[in-house]
């Protein structure tokens, strides 16, 4: 059993890519060439020079101290948080954009949920000099105010999607649209290990940076490269797939991969695609995704905007059905009050997706000496707002 990507881009029997033909041209030449740029020299060696000058790696990996002592085991967070614009999502979009210039594309279009992905996308646009067009849902445009504010600052131009649920789905929608209305000069930066292939291949390799750090990082702190457990967040999956990348084919580090439970799993309003998902396919990919009987894509809902996708990509689906990685669905309720805890009890306030990886604590009882790895995917200045409202501060 293998848990990486194959040569015809499936995880299992997840994957692939289910596109319009319009956009056979775009997605083959990337599919032909990623792997060959990025094994080039040059490319290798500026994409760490900016990881390093630009973004501020190696994050930390930190042990939580009070944290542990709460929950009697040992908890190190991986501060993905501390990276420049605040989440893990920049990682992937430096290496994109320097994907996007070999590949002589002028022209950026990306899509985003919480935000965090278009500002790290308008951040290296910013930073090459190109053209930036975000698509973000109207539900997520007023609900993530800051961080679209930022994305204009930094030059991008963020267009509102206003069909179906008006978030991320539908911003990937339109941002697809655009792709195919614009298939020369335009490179569509996908922020998560979704989509065709090769994207969520792509993404998982500029991800796991977050994994190839821990491995050393650990070993100076504990003498093993090999945590006992690694637990990320998964909406489409981008934070995990680097957390566990570099552990996918060691099945004695085990994954949690935390899902938005949202106001309870059959609440009816719920993004926890594991327990709810078939078999479907979703903006190019087969991978398991929220449907009616009839396969129309069910609306997700979490109070988390980064959380809130109706599939998982397909190496989650893989981990998933071969029971690599245990999922597991925390509430919305769960996730702020966790939360809040780290807040309190380690001076760092996390972005609510991270939060709901936190809550494992209180679900999931460890043993005094097992190392627990959390990617603490980003920060919370991004949530203030949904701090506030919730906890009356």
């Amino acid at each position: 059993m293998t848990y990486n990507i194959n040569d015809k881009g499936y995880y299992g029997e997840f994957g692939g890519a289910y596109i319009p033909e319009m956009l056979y041209p775009n997605v083959e030449e990337l599919r032909q060439n990623y792997l060959k740029i990025m094994a080039e020299p040059s490319f290798k060696e500026e994409f760490d020079q900016l990881l390093k000058d630009y973004v501020g790696r190696p994050s930390p990996l930190y042990f939580a101290k009070r944290l542990s002592e709460k929950y009697n085991t040992k908890i190190y967070l991986k501060r993905e948080d501390l990276n420049h614009t605040g989440a893990h999502k920049v990682n992937n979009t430096i290496g994109q954009i320097l994907m996007a210039q070999r590949l002589g594309k002028t022209r950026i279009i990306a899509e985003t949920g919480a935000g965090q992905h278009g500002v790290a996308t308008a951040t290296v646009c910013a930073l090459m000099g190109m053209e930036c067009i975000v698509y973000m849902g109207e539900i997520d445009i007023a609900r993530q105010a800051p961080n679209v504010a930022r994305m204009k600052m930094l030059g991008a131009k963020v267009v509102p999607a206003t069909s179906g649920s008006k978030t991320l789905k539908d911003a990937t929608n339109e941002a697809i649209r655009d792709w195919i209305n614009n298939p020369v000069d335009t490179h569509y930066i996908i922020g998560s290990v979704v989509g065709p292939h090769p994207y969520p291949d792509m993404v998982a390799r500029f991800q796991a940076v977050v994994s190839e750090e821990i491995k050393w990082q650990l070993k100076e702190k504990e003498g093993t490269e090999k945590p006992d457990y690694v637990i990320a967040c998964v909406g489409g999956g981008s934070n995990a797939a680097g957390a566990y990348y570099h552990y996918l084919e060691d099945t004695d580090v085990k994954l949690i991969a935390v899902e938005a439970a949202g106001k309870g799993v059959h609440s009816g309003e719920s993004a926890a695609t594991s327990v709810l998902g078939k078999e479907g396919i979703i903006h190019g990919s087969k991978t398991l995704l929220m449907q009616t009987k009839d396969g129309q894509i069910t609306e997700p809902y979490s109070i988390s905007a980064g959380l809130d996708y109706p599939g998982v990509g397909p190496m989650h689906a893989h981990l998933y059905k071969t029971g690599r990685a245990e999922f597991v669905a925390i509430t919305d309720d769960e996730a702020m009050s966790s939360g809040l805890e780290l807040s309190a009890l380690e001076g760092i306030i996390p972005a609510i997706e991270t939060s709901h990886s936190l809550a494992v604590f209180e679900q999931k009882t460890f043993k005094p000496d097992d190392i627990v790895i959390v990617n603490l995917s980003g920060r919370g200045d991004k949530d203030l707002q949904n701090y506030i409202d919730y906890f009356k501060l």
